[in-house]
């Protein structure tokens, strides 16, 4: 008998513990318990197996087995729940149990749970600093505000726990595999970014995007790779499959504190422990610092928040790491702030960076204008890549994938490449009802396109710089690649010819239809 639970077996269970918050609370929170519930469970039930077989090997020795779990990943700890002796002032022993899944399913029924359910969260981060410091502190299973009067928030943890329990959730790993939890992970993702709209945004990129990204990035073994707006990582584990290895190195910084605590879990789940991903404002006060200077990374993957307002001109022109020293980007539209930190942290004549954008950073002129003029002229754009519309759950206008190759600086590998490739891939996608993705096909012919760098009719051109000199600098794709479709030519007199024919089948059931009626009035 397979044991085994499949990928959609685990994902239908997954989003179906989603029911129990449906309607009461928001899908851009109710995704905090539900995703947090979700690593509970995964890190209960890995500890649960290893200590079985653990104790296989030691016998009863409880010691030795939880110091060799703690050793290759983490801790779940015993807990104690004690209360003060009113008379004798002593501390009592209420309840001793473990920080796993199971003592809060069988605690489930407690008057209590949302409060044990806190208890078990704080218990795991104290034993796990290092790793998992700070990953709960955004989510209060407790919270009256999110889940309601105490005896409507007990009934629903009560049936959150319940539907965690179900086989198909069973994420011991001698029944299912890594790979499936963190696939389960970035599915359930990617379901409440379609359900929370706009606000998807801050923790959300299409993987489609995704994969494309990191595979133009091109990330190689022995790489550091970063993304210094990692959202809830799913473009630093694609970079990282792109790898083929486990030789590389992440990193990642992010400002909404309940994103980063979900691209903390998300790192945890795929076996990216090690990963260094930092909640802070990059632009403003990155985190990512070596010896008092900015990392320096081989790849940079980013897909930044759209022309963001605010986000801090006013610190720019004294900016410690001297980043903006092309322009200061105008205080309403923060994308080429983003890009110019992504190119501040690449390897010299090295980094390759590769970045998401509206296609407005492709033409705004001002100071936007004045920076992409300079990063062109230092011979740092590789391509521009246009993308269809309506991929993100946040907006349906097209994007583009700018390429940044730091090896064509002078003295870099590929420095005697003076051109820039672009590519109208707007057409490249399937339709579905809600917006429109790439297919793995897509993908292939844009990476195609990429690889060849060659003259393709109506999709791709290849501008010697000179050319984009004339353009003044304006990347806007039509500019340099002709979409244009002739149309195709009208027969005038066969379209007379069909309308004519028309109208007599017109007149022919006018005709009837007054005879018909003549009958029925009769």
């Amino acid at each position: 008998m397979n044991n085994q639970i499949v990928q959609k077996d685990i994902n239908n269970a997954a989003w179906s513990a989603c029911d129990t918050f449906r309607g009461v609370v928001n899908p851009d929170q109710y995704k905090d318990y539900i995703l947090v519930m979700l690593f509970v469970k995964y890190i209960s039930d890995v500890w649960q197996d290893h200590y079985e077989t653990y104790r296989d090997q030691y016998g009863d020795d409880d010691v030795r087995i939880r110091r060799k779990l703690e050793r290759e990943r983490f801790v779940l700890p015993d807990i104690k729940l004690t209360e003060k002796n009113d008379e004798t002032k002593e501390e009592i022993v209420i309840d001793k149990f473990s920080a796993t899944y199971k003592s809060l399913h069988d605690r489930r029924s407690a008057a209590n749970i949302g409060e044990l359910i806190n208890i078990v969260l704080d218990h795991i981060e104290e034993s796990n600093k290092l790793k998992l410091e700070g990953v709960f502190r955004s989510i209060d299973f407790n919270s009256e505000a999110n889940l309601g009067k105490t005896k409507d928030r007990n009934r629903r943890l009560k049936q959150l726990l319940e539907d965690f329990n179900k086989p198909q959730l069973d994420m011991r790993p001698s029944r299912v595999s890594e790979d499936i939890i963190g696939n389960t992970y970035i599915y359930l993702i990617e379901r409440f970014a379609s359900d929370s709209g706009k606000k998807a945004g801050e923790f959300f990129t299409p993987l489609a995007v995704t994969e494309l990204v990191a595979r133009l990035a091109d990330p190689k073994p022995g790489d550091r790779i970063c993304d210094p707006t990692c959202g809830s990582g799913g473009l630093l584990i694609q970079a990282a499959r792109e790898v083929g290895t486990r030789d590389f190195a992440l990193f990642g910084q992010e400002s909404n504190g309940s994103t980063w605590a979900l691209c903390r879990m998300n790192m945890f789940l795929h076996s990216f422990d090690s990963a260094r991903v930092e909640w802070c404002d990059t632009l403003n006060s990155p985190l990512l610092i070596e010896n008092d200077r900015l990392m320096k990374f081989n790849c940079v993957v980013a897909n930044p928040p759209f022309s963001l307002g605010k986000w801090g001109a006013e610190n720019a022109e004294n900016d410690r790491y001297n980043r903006f020293w092309r322009g200061v980007p105008p205080k309403s539209k923060g994308d080429w702030a983003f890009i110019s930190h992504m190119i501040e942290i690449s390897l010299e004549k090295h980094g390759c960076i590769a970045v998401v954008v509206p296609h407005g950073v492709l033409f705004r002129g001002a100071a936007e204008g004045r920076i992409r003029r300079k990063m062109i002229e230092e011979n740092l754009l590789d391509a521009v890549i246009g993308l269809p519309g309506n991929l993100f759950p946040t907006t349906n206008i097209p994007v583009a994938i700018l390429v940044f190759d730091r090896s064509r600086e002078k003295g870099g590998a590929n420095e005697s490449r003076k051109d820039v490739l672009f590519v109208d891939a707007s057409r490249e996608y399937v339709s579905s009802k809600n917006r429109n993705t790439l297919s793995q096909d897509h993908l292939k012919t844009i990476m195609d396109i990429y690889n060849a760098r060659e003259e393709k009719e109506k999709v791709a051109h290849i501008a010697p710089l000179e050319e984009i000199e004339e353009n003044d600098f304006n990347l806007n794709i039509p500019r340099y690649v002709d979409t244009f479709e002739e149309e195709e030519e009208i027969d005038i007199d066969a379209v007379q010819l069909e309308i004519d024919a028309l109208e007599k089948e017109l007149l022919t059931v006018q005709a009837k239809m007054a005879k018909k009626l003549q009958e029925i009035q009769r």
